[in-house]
């Protein structure tokens, strides 16, 4: 079983890395790609989830070791498989995700990519007590969701876009200046890649 993988990013789509180990290129499926462009040039760490299924072999990777860990407890959630699990990390920060689920925070779950209601109660049944202990970061300590984060997450695209626009060297205050003028020229189904171009071509323009 692979627990990480150390290389250079050869490729990037809105899904997954190419990261070369050592000549060999190995698919990775991760919450925000992008979160990789700043690090092209460099050698990364990717924690990987080794997921093996009678069609096909996947893995899935995090750059950090409690993101990985929240993704292997919510695919322990029923209804939810890796897919979704990688869906509701790409749609919300991994910190909003958890308060959400410790203040029982339906509004907010309901709309990450793939969550129903029915399934956002079930992730708070059974999850909820199960999270603490998993790490000392800042992931795991249940910060309250303020209104901005909420607001951000209307737009399960934008939060994906947002990191991977950081990761470029983007500030917060630029990207909260984006995200007013952004934020009524996108829809809830809006691409990831398309959601990067809107705010590139806005802060290329000065915004």
């Amino acid at each position: 079983m692979i627990d990480f993988l150390r290389g250079q990013v050869a490729h990037m789509e809105p899904e997954y890395v190419v990261l070369d180990v050592q000549g060999v290129g190995y698919r990775v499926f991760c919450p925000n790609p992008y979160a990789f462009a700043a690090k092209e040039a460099d050698a990364v760490t990717i924690y990987i989830h080794y997921h093996v299924r009678e069609d096909a072999t996947l893995l899935f990777g995090f750059s950090s070791r409690e993101e990985q860990k929240l993704f292997r407890k919510l695919i322990d959630v029923t209804g939810i498989g890796p897919r979704v699990a990688l869906g509701i990390l790409s749609g919300g920060s991994p910190e909003h995700v958890v308060a959400a689920i410790h203040q029982e925070n339906i509004a907010f779950l309901t709309k990450l990519p793939g969550i129903g209601k029915k399934t956002a109660q079930r992730m708070i049944l059974d999850l909820k007590d199960k999270l603490e202990g998993l790490g000392e970061t800042t992931l795991f300590s249940s910060p309250q969701l303020g209104e901005q984060a909420a607001d951000d997450s209307a737009i399960p695209g934008w939060p994906e876009a947002r990191e991977g626009l950081k990761a470029l060297g983007y500030t917060d205050t630029e990207l909260d200046r984006v995200w007013q003028r952004l934020k009524d020229d996108i829809g809830p189904d809006e691409a990831v890649d398309l959601v990067m171009k809107k705010a590139l071509k806005l802060l290329y323009a000065g915004l």
